[in-house]
């Protein structure tokens, strides 16, 4: 090729511009390191682990999804980010800090995926108001600081009883409709898998004082400071009759993995989606 004819390069970058301008924001964005980015933000139902204490250990929630979203076959490689907490709500998530300093830098961002409003409920005064509004306030900052990033605002789980699930998510779909962004609702898979039995899906917590005496030897293994935590149903048919055994409603493995699952189902036609809108690569220039 004649270093002085530029003709064939200038044609290659004319292209490249036009196919810049025309394609969709999904389309032209590089994925980060060869990889779409998914971030996770939540409380303890997002965090996606069980305490490390209990047993068996499994792969956290992120790591299933990744292994799942592998396994569908013509995506692209995903890498997942949790960036969630237990006890968290987004008031605090923002007023803490640790928004800016674990999420607003995090560097080629996909897709967000938001799960809030357990502990919003509990810890935040007037709730109905201030849910939404602080809902708002993570949007914004979200846009801001990730602005080639999808917002995809989550019902929670079925962890209080439905009354209050209802009135939580109503308000997670009146943000998800003012904002128009899609709503991902998780709920009615969760609720259905749990009408297989009630207590699949959660890990027993429950206070030691309570247990009778001579059971201690017993949930010894179990016991960690004043309470005993069991990943799943191996002690239900010595201690499932004591009140309120069931009570914690935080998911097990089991849990974690109908939320990863049903996540992935979610993700994965829209990943798919986005595949088909990225122009293929530009042929080389002539030589």
């Amino acid at each position: 090729m004649n270093p002085h004819n530029t003709r064939y390069p200038l044609f290659a970058f004319a292209l490249l511009l036009v196919t810049s301008l025309v394609a969709p924001p999904e389309a032209v964005r590089a994925d980060h390191e060869g990889k779409v980015q998914i971030l996770l933000l939540g409380d303890s139902t997002t965090e996606g682990s069980v305490p490390r204490r209990l047993k068996p250990a499994g792969p956290h929630l992120e790591t299933v999804m990744e292994q799942l979203l592998a396994a569908q076959g013509g995506l692209p490689p995903c890498h997942v980010i949790n960036s969630s907490l237990s006890g968290e709500f987004i008031r605090r998530l923002i007023d803490s800090g640790r928004y800016d300093r674990d999420a607003a830098k995090l560097p080629g961002i996909d897709w967000i995926l938001i799960r809030y409003g357990i502990n919003d409920r509990a810890k935040r005064e007037d709730f109905g108001t201030n849910f939404v509004k602080d809902f708002h306030e993570l949007l914004a900052r979200l846009r801001q600081d990730h602005p080639q990033a999808r917002l995809v605002p989550m019902t929670v789980i079925p962890f209080a009883n439905e009354e209050v699930s209802r009135e939580i998510n109503d308000l997670v779909m009146q943000v998800a409709r003012d904002e128009k962004l899609e709503l991902f609702d998780i709920y009615p898979r969760y609720a259905a898998e749990l009408e297989k039995g009630p207590n699949m899906l959660n890990y027993r917590r429950f206070s030691l004082e309570k247990v009778p005496e001579q059971f201690h030897t017993l949930v010894k293994p179990y016991a960690f400071g004043s309470s005993v935590e069991v990943m799943d149903n191996e002690l239900d048919g010595i201690l499932g009759h004591l009140p309120g055994w069931y009570g914690d409603r935080h998911p097990n493995l089991a849990g974690y993995n109908v939320i990863a699952d049903e996540t992935v189902k979610w993700l994965t036609p829209r990943l798919q989606e986005v595949k088909k809108t990225t122009p293929a690569a530009i042929p080389a220039a002539a030589q």
